[in-house]
């Protein structure tokens, strides 16, 4: 059990759905689960394990349910990451869920059933942001169904129909589009979309500037020149004496 932990510091949401909750318990679900936030970046696993703690101490939270989920996806359980997205959406009725649970079932090996829920989302009312995800995860369907070209053209149609100012969506869809541009061969392509993805990622959220500049041929050997400088130390001194 975390120590230390006080329910003021916990988000406002997240409060609120803890005062449903008898003191004491509200105390250990909320200690968990600022463990698993505090956790889930550098150890997924053990986020995991306290957001299954929460989940077992207050299964009718949403916020329980939605940390569980979280964190079993990054860890890479997409299994229950997805019975947990499934949930909160029937608990909710927010579609946020679809573009995760989507991927869930291609990191699964199931791509089809992937398509089926992007297929849904075209009645649903979803957010932008959300539609690029669905359109990413859809891509990386069709190119799992041996449908690259139908991947790229996906990608490019997404990438071009986005605003300049949509700066994260752009970042996400060119560095796919330049990934699977590399995979089919398109080098000198795939090199510019990387260099448009790092000109724009200036939080460094991909490593586009790295492999612009490995398509670029820039890469240096680390610590070329320092052994270059060594051979020269390490050359005979000049001895004039003997010269004489």
């Amino acid at each position: 059990m975390p120590q230390g932990v006080e329910l003021g510091e916990l988000p406002m949401p997240v409060r609120a759905e803890l005062k449903s909750l008898p003191l004491e318990l509200a105390e250990q679900v909320g200690a968990h689960l600022a463990a698993a936030g505090e956790l889930i970046a550098t150890d997924p696993a053990l986020a995991l394990r306290h957001a299954r703690a929460a989940r077992r101490r207050a299964a009718r939270l949403t916020v329980t349910r939605e940390a569980l989920g979280e964190a079993a996806y990054a860890a890479g359980d997409w299994s229950a990451a997805l019975n947990e997205f499934r949930a909160l959406r029937r608990m909710t009725g927010d579609q946020v869920w679809l573009p995760v649970m989507a991927d869930c079932e291609r990191a699964l090996g199931r791509p089809q059933a992937a398509l089926r829920l992007v297929r849904e989302s075209a009645r649903l009312d979803m957010r932008p942001q959300d539609r690029v995800e669905l359109r990413l995860v859809e891509a990386g369907a069709r190119d799992d169904l041996g449908q690259r070209a139908e991947a790229l053209r996906l990608l490019r149609r997404t990438l071009a129909s986005l605003p300049q100012r949509a700066v994260a969506g752009r970042v996400r869809v060119g560095y796919a589009l330049a990934d699977l541009l590399l995979a089919d061969g398109h080098t000198d392509e795939a090199a510019r979309q990387f260099a448009d993805v790092a000109a724009r990622d200036t939080d460094g959220a991909t490593d586009a500037a790295e492999r612009s500049d490995a398509l670029a041929g820039l890469v240096l050997e680390i610590g070329d020149d320092e052994h270059d400088e060594d051979d020269e130390d390490d050359e005979p001194a000049h001895d004039e004496e003997n010269d004489a």
